[in-house]
């Protein structure tokens, strides 16, 4: 299916013009074939000299094909070993940029790693790109910003969106199943992100969009519904997680930000992801964000057990931990990123009387959330990973987790609203 994207622009009932950089979608059987084709439409027809890079798994599961498609390209083929999208393999791609004349647009296969590689330098070169996805593994394809480990900081660069996606929905079935879950807890993660965001809403007036969320919500919808599919490869239910993924994307492009798709569980993620703090997690980010969703649903879980008694009382502010910064961020550039990130302090902007008043809408928002015991057996179904214990990590990292991750962004979340409440300590253990 080619993906209306006028479904998704203009003036909504939100307050905003909506707007997209990508001009086109395509996901479906045998997309790639269609690339010579598009490639002789506008705005695409005054590209001619290109440069694809992908690595060599991806090469062979689409990169092959688009080198036969598309004459005259040039080939970035990498070594997926240790292959990260950090400065190495930054200066990996541009060793082979170099030696290449005149390229205009930039054609990048694969899958997370690859796209900000990719759209990283055809940021640098001022020249757009061309997303082919490989695997269901990310819902980053069509983002505005390169998620790099920067000599060993966590850092969301400023990047291109591709201008044209296709997405060959054959090819991403046959991608490795743990890709496929890695994708499944990175769209699964959007529960808990939208958690946030309305709860924020609710309780600052922070700008929210109905039509997103809602759209975001049938996603979530078709997804559960379509995971016994998935679990025996049938192509229609992978390009329902594709879908799923890929409109995750585009409603951060129709915002202007992550707010539809990043809350608590990506805070989390980008946590465990710090090697100045942790050795370099070997983990897909989709499944760090899995089970940080597990971890947050059950502690807003547990948040409403108390809630519904009644029985808590408020502190009338929270102060930044500070201390609890210098604690855990050793690296003092890192350390002043962080209370930098931290000011001004974003929970002035709570009011613990409104706090207390929204107690029954917030209890009904969380109610939305699959309990963690769910969200286990929906990864489980695919293989995917659900404990800390399999990223790497012993049982302490729970609680330092729910404790310092509110920090890493300057964001509010539920996970960081829960330092007012006296029974925080009880839900974090």
């Amino acid at each position: 299916m080619k993906i209306d994207m006028k479904k998704f622009i203009g003036q909504c009932s939100c307050g905003k013009d909506h707007q997209l950089v990508v001009d086109d979608v395509i996901l479906e059987e045998d997309a790639l074939q269609k690339i010579p084709d598009y490639l002789k439409k506008e705005p695409y027809a005054k590209y001619h000299h290109f440069a694809m890079v992908c690595d060599e798994n991806t090469y062979e599961a689409a990169g092959k094909e688009v080198e036969k498609l598309v004459e005259g390209i040039q080939v970035i083929k990498l070594n997926p070993k240790n292959l990260h999208a950090n400065e190495i393999g930054v200066a990996l791609v541009q060793e082979e940029l170099d030696a290449m004349q005149g390229i205009d647009c930039m054609i990048a296969v694969g899958s997370g790693t690859i796209h900000d590689l990719t759209r990283y330098h055809a940021y640098q070169k001022g020249i757009p790109f061309i997303s082919i996805p490989t695997a269901a593994s990310v819902d980053g394809y069509v983002s505005t910003v390169a998620a790099m480990s920067w000599y060993g900081f966590k850092k969301s660069m400023i990047a291109v969106s591709p201008i044209l996606v296709i997405a060959d929905s054959k090819v991403i079935a046959n991608a490795p199943m743990r890709l496929t879950a890695s994708g499944v807890g990175d769209l699964l993660g959007k529960y808990t992100a939208l958690a946030d965001w309305k709860i924020t809403n609710i309780l600052n007036g922070e700008y929210i969009c109905d039509q997103i969320c809602n759209m975001e919500y049938e996603a979530l919808d078709n997804l559960k519904a379509s995971l016994e599919g998935i679990k025996n490869g049938e192509i229609a239910a992978y390009e329902e997680l594709m879908y799923g993924l890929l409109l995750s994307g585009l409603a951060m492009q129709m915002t202007g930000h992550s707010r539809p798709a990043s809350g608590a569980e990506h805070h989390m993620a980008h946590f465990w992801e710090m090697a100045v703090i942790n050795e370099e997690v070997d983990a897909y980010h989709g499944e760090k964000v899995g089970v940080a969703l597990i971890q947050v649903s059950n502690i807003y879980h547990k948040a409403t057990e108390y809630l519904k008694t009644g029985k808590f009382n408020l502190k009338n502010c929270v102060e930044i931990e500070t201390d609890l910064i210098e604690k855990t961020f050793k690296n003092k550039e890192l350390c002043e990123s962080i209370k930098k990130t931290n000011d001004p302090n974003l929970l002035d902007t709570i009011d613990a009387t409104v706090l207390k008043d929204k107690t029954a809408e917030i209890i009904q928002i969380i109610e939305g959330i699959p309990k963690a015991e769910e969200l286990k057996r929906m990864l489980q179904m695919l293989h995917g990973i659900t404990t800390l214990e399999e990223l790497g990590f012993d049982s302490s990292m729970k609680k330092k987790t729910a404790r310092v991750a509110p920090y890493i962004r300057d964001r509010i979340t539920f996970l960081r609203i829960l330092k007012f409440y006296d029974f925080y300590e009880q839900i974090i253990q």
